[in-house]
């Protein structure tokens, strides 16, 4: 029936061979993938969230000097995408989004501007203008990638109260308290947790538990791992280890990072070296233990995605235009391929939606 299965959505790079979004449907068991519908025709959207109802979808634009977020309502029957609106992200080169827990919110990084915006969303999932607007400020350790501010993520704490943007520009993920009655993202207190200098935080996780957090740092390939405290908003350094196996002495530069739903297992993208590390959590301390590296069977892994019930890990190679689908061990979190893939243009995002009813 057109309704089995785990509906999935590719976000990606067009002009290499993609015309915009990719839906399809999932059979867990099998990992197998069916297309759902014709993609939905879009430039650049390269990275999706969901509101929490999975009703409706959205997507950046990576665009320069302007970049827009567009939302789309999703088709409970046959998971096609309807547009419904666009509005500017008040910034270039958006690279990363996230919806609030009540749906009443998206959150969107601008990379190229090093800034963060907050725009509204209507009763029938509807972008409405931008009603905060946050700039960073600061630069880096390297002179070629850190000239200036890049936000490179956002992320809502588990109690929806903060959102924690990572800045690679500045080697600090910035800590904003979201005040939902008047729209605004007020600098928490602490306002930032600093990153060792030159690494380059991208992208940040919580454990499922709430008591730590993880940013996978683009230019050095290691993982903060960091202490949270939820009344206060902060974050505690408490490890820093690399993605890379001894003795690599290629290129390499991180990307994603997920923590599985067990939260025994931290799972991290590396292009150049093009695997995903695989490491074990302790649940008392959140220190992180190196199990290995599997490869993603491809070129430039991006991001990845876990499907909600922390079965099958979906790693998008963005340079060899495939999704390549693996099992997660239960037991001891390593990964399998089930020998299906997907053939997509420039793949960047996967993001899950649960079975619609």
């Amino acid at each position: 029936m057109a309704d089995e299965g785990l509906l999935l959505y590719v976000g990606t790079y067009t002009g290499r061979g993609s015309e915009g979004i990719y839906g399809f449907r999932m059979d867990l068991t099998t990992g197998a993938l069916l297309p759902v519908a014709d993609p939905a025709p879009m430039e650049n959207p390269s990275f999706l969230a969901a509101d929490p109802g999975g009703r409706y979808l959205y997507a950046v634009a990576e665009t320069h000097p302007e970049g827009c977020v567009a939302a789309f309502r999703v088709a409970p029957e046959t998971g096609e995408l309807a547009p419904i609106n666009r509005r500017s992200s008040h910034g270039s080169s958006p690279c990363h989004l996230c919806v609030d827990g009540t749906g009443r919110f998206v959150v969107v990084a601008n990379y190229g501007s090093g800034s963060v915006a907050l725009l509204p969303v209507g009763e029938g999932g509807e972008l409405e203008e931008a009603c905060c607007v946050v700039q960073h400020e600061g630069s880096g350790a390297d002179p070629g990638r850190q000239e200036g501010p890049h936000a490179h993520s956002v992320t809502l704490s588990p109690d929806n109260l903060r959102v924690f943007a990572a800045d690679l520009g500045c080697d600090k993920v910035f800590i904003y308290r979201l005040d939902a009655a008047k729209g605004k993202l007020a600098p928490n207190d602490p306002a930032f947790a600093a990153l060792k200098p030159g690494a380059g935080p991208r992208h940040f996780d919580f454990h499922p538990n709430g008591r730590f957090a993880y940013t996978i740092n683009e230019l050095d390939s290691t993982v903060t791992a960091f202490a949270y405290d939820a009344g206060r908003g902060s974050l505690s350094p408490i490890q820093l280890i690399g993605t890379l196996p001894e003795g690599f002495q290629g290129n390499n530069s991180t990307a994603d990072v997920h923590v599985h739903p067990s939260g025994k297992f931290l799972y991290g993208s590396n292009r150049g070296h093009n695997s995903i590390a695989i490491f074990a959590v302790d649940s008392d301390t959140g220190k992180l233990r190196a199990l290995g590296h599997e490869s993603t069977q491809g070129k430039t892994p991006r991001n990845f995605g876990l499907d909600p019930s922390g079965t099958l890990l979906l790693a998008a190679n963005q340079d060899s235009g495939n999704v390549v689908v693996f099992r997660i061990d239960p037991k001891t979190g390593l990964l399998k391929a089930t020998g299906s893939s997907l053939s997509v243009g420039a793949p960047v995002c996967v993001k899950f939606l649960e079975p619609l009813k």
